[in-house]
């Protein structure tokens, strides 16, 4: 069975961003900002009065991460999970002392093969994971416990 087929393929298209309903969104919108160093780029109200903020780190783009009020307070998240790209396993490793000594939520550093990761829950419980690629391919799922307190060698 081929996975990825040229042949009938649609034209290119990039994701760029993701957007979530949320219940707190002063929160949302400080940890986002203060873990990612995400800029607040604009925000106002939608059709149904919600206010939306709107964030990103890439100057060309005007948002990558959308919050938008709304969620209700007993409503459970559904997000799968928001994942960040860094450089090296060295940004992992960097990343994972920041976000111990803020105290997140479920830290769970992980090793897939292919790629390491960190998985947590935000202030609002949705999973997040920031994750480097590995030079190796393992065939998934695979997941394996990871000790970014070790020297990145």
């Amino acid at each position: 069975m081929t996975i990825f087929s040229m042949e009938g393929a649609p034209p290119d298209s990039q994701l760029t961003h993701v957007g979530f309903f949320v219940r707190d969104i002063e929160c949302m919108s400080d940890f986002y900002t203060r873990v990612f160093g995400l800029l607040i780029t604009d925000q106002g109200s939608n059709y149904r009065g919600n206010r939306v903020v709107f964030l990103s780190r890439n100057p060309r783009e005007h948002h990558q991460l959308v919050l938008a009020q709304g969620r209700g307070e007993n409503d459970p998240t559904t997000v799968q999970q928001l994942s960040f790209e860094v450089g090296d396993l060295e940004d992992l490793r960097r990343f994972y002392s920041r976000l111990v000594e803020i105290q997140v939520d479920e830290l769970a550093p992980r090793s897939h093969g292919n790629a390491w990761s960190i998985y947590f829950h935000d202030p609002e419980g949705n999973r997040v994971e920031i994750y480097v690629p590995s030079p190796w391919h393992v065939s998934q799922p695979y997941g394996e416990p990871l000790d970014l307190t070790l020297p990145a060698q």
